[in-house]
């Protein structure tokens, strides 16, 4: 188990995934686990997902499912969770509609009026700090939340954050990302919806999901983690989050992230580790062992030559892109490696 590089900037840049002689689930005490791209993708499991999460909840690693998506309330996910196989309670799910109610609750008064944009999960989490989430902005608002609402979301609810904001209400949202898996692949994510708002209003809103701290402090305050792991499969979101709450992280590749984008990561988006899925949980992880302008893992040799990267070996893919991802991230030190490492990933099938 590795701390190295890993504490928000206090340390000097990742220049490789770390090792662990144990397996990841007994070194950290707290999971602190993405969902969609993670556990499930669709709404269904993602290939190996429960049965490594059994396993290391049953080796005594606490379990914590941390989604930027404010959509559903811990409820409905813990009750999804438990129907894949995954038992799950709703105190083990830590939404980004939590996250943004702490915020915004500290910064209104007790009880006002919250101008809703989103789905339900949004409304319990406001209620649950004690404020009334409402419809209009004719409802005279104390602040607007908006959070990822679903693919029905009526377009006249960007409307109402508009007027509101544009009366100088302070605007909140529960995380931009761009982006969310789904079954039938990439599909628009609340941060989308949050540029339409910002494009009509030329405001900012105060954001409170990964990778910024308001959700680290949600998740910590929630799980009471003391040796967090996130397992994540966003750089921007996750392994950043991670890197901004100075915890370790493992990225899988199971979700957005693709080996191109993981060589290009720069110092903040470095993972501590890196595995295929879920089984990366419950094994060690390889050395990735330095030698003279080349970096070995496993069976496999990583270099630069010229504008490239090289790769020669053999063995599992897993080890190559870690020796891959080596031998370019020390080439990009505090930056990001603009180096080809295409050759290589093919050779790897990623």
């Amino acid at each position: 188990m590795s701390q190295t590089g890993s504490r928000g900037g206090s340390k000097p840049p990742r220049t490789r995934p770390a090792g662990s002689e144990q397996a990841l689930s007994e070194g950290y005490d707290t999971a602190l686990l993405d969902l969609d791209g993670v556990v499930y993708a669709g709404g269904k499991a993602i290939a190996h997902a429960v049965e490594s999460l059994e396993t290391a909840r049953s080796g005594g690693m606490h379990l914590a499912y941390v989604t930027n998506n404010a959509l559903r309330t811990p409820d409905a996910v813990a009750g999804h969770l438990t129907e894949l196989g995954i038992p799950a309670d709703p105190s083990d799910v830590i939404t980004s509609a939590q996250a943004v109610a702490r915020l915004v609750s500290e910064q209104v008064p007790a009880g006002a009026r919250v101008l809703v944009v989103g789905g339900e999960g949004l409304r319990v989490a406001l209620r649950e700090r004690g404020l009334e989430p409402v419809e209009s902005a004719d409802d005279d608002p104390a602040a607007v939340v908006q959070g990822y609402g679903g693919p029905e979301l009526a377009w006249g609810r960007f409307a109402e954050a508009c007027y509101a904001i544009a009366r100088g209400v302070p605007w909140f949202a529960s995380n931009t990302d761009l982006t969310i898996p789904s079954g039938r692949g990439i599909a628009p994510g609340n941060g989308a919806a949050v540029e339409v708002v910002r494009i009509a209003t030329g405001a900012e809103p105060q954001v409170a999901g990964k990778p910024l701290p308001p959700m680290h402090r949600e998740t910590i305050l929630r799980t009471g983690a003391e040796r967090a792991l996130v397992v994540g499969d966003r750089l921007d979101t996750d392994i950043e989050g991670a890197f901004n709450g100075g915890v370790d992280s493992l990225l899988v590749l199971t979700g957005v992230t693709d080996g191109a984008q993981l060589l290009a990561a720069r110092p903040e988006h470095r993972p501590t580790y890196v595995d295929a899925d879920l089984r990366g949980m419950l094994v060690g992880q390889p050395e990735v062992t330095p030698g003279e302008g080349e970096f070995t893992c496993g069976g496999w040799t990583a270099s630069v030559r010229g504008d490239a990267l090289a790769l020669d070996g053999e063995g599992e893919a897993m080890n190559g892109l870690r020796a891959l991802c080596a031998a370019a991230w020390t080439a990009a030190g505090d930056g990001r490696c603009e180096l080809d490492g295409g050759k290589g990933l093919a050779r790897l099938g990623l």
